[in-house]
């Protein structure tokens, strides 16, 4: 049993063994780790079929630490600067587990990248969205506060690039330099682009997958 702070609790392990749509809608928190993120050079290649390290997600552990319903979430949103010389914007994000500065120490760092490099990340995508991941019924990472995605224009993702995920292999795609992805990595988001079902262009706060030695 997982204990909460409210003094509640949630089953840490049902005892079930699922499939990869099982995960994906019924996770229990540690299902959420089944899967380990990697980091490091080695890192980078194209993933395995259904590697989606960070998709699991038990609902019920982020609507208890996050907010249950969009209301909820936003009581605890607060505002952070954007790529503050470059950019010159401000990004709604949760304050809840340090997000917050975490993120915005994410800014000061890519803020200091090479033009090349900077393009990528200049016009975030959206942080904050109550909502569904497309073609699901389960909440998206956004809607908890915890999300960012990068410059849309630049990005890849998997239902872009196919038209039957069950038909054949999804082909890889990525434009997004790694000097960008580690340090989101370094302060505790993990990468879309290193999923089967990628998505390029989002980041979402996940520190329990960055563990030493992933």
């Amino acid at each position: 049993m997982l204990i909460l702070r409210d003094g509640g609790g949630i089953q840490f392990d049902d005892g079930r063994s699922k499939s990869f749509e099982e995960l994906l809608s019924e996770a229990d928190p540690e299902d959420e780790l089944i899967q380990p993120y990697p980091t490091g050079p080695q890192s980078y290649g194209t993933p395995a079929v259904n590697f989606d390290p960070g998709r699991f997600r038990c609902a019920a552990l982020f609507k208890k630490m996050y907010g249950a319903n969009a209301k909820e979430v936003e009581s605890h949103l607060t505002t952070v600067p954007w790529l503050p010389h470059s950019a010159h914007l401000f990004i709604r994000i949760t304050r809840v587990n340090g997000v917050d500065r975490q993120l915005e120490a994410v800014s000061a760092e890519l803020d200091q990248l090479p033009p090349e490099d900077k393009k990528y990340v200049l016009k975030p995508g959206g942080t904050f969205s109550w909502r569904p991941i497309a073609g699901s019924d389960q909440l998206s990472a956004h809607s908890f506060g915890i999300a960012i995605d990068i410059d849309p224009a630049y990005s890849d993702y998997w239902r872009w690039n196919t038209s039957d995920d069950h038909g054949k292999l999804i082909p890889y795609k990525n434009r997004i330099p790694h000097r960008s992805v580690e340090i989101f990595e370094r302060h505790g988001f993990i990468w879309g682009g290193k999923w089967y079902h990628y998505d390029t262009m989002h980041f979402e706060y996940r520190p329990e997958l960055l563990q030493p030695g992933n």
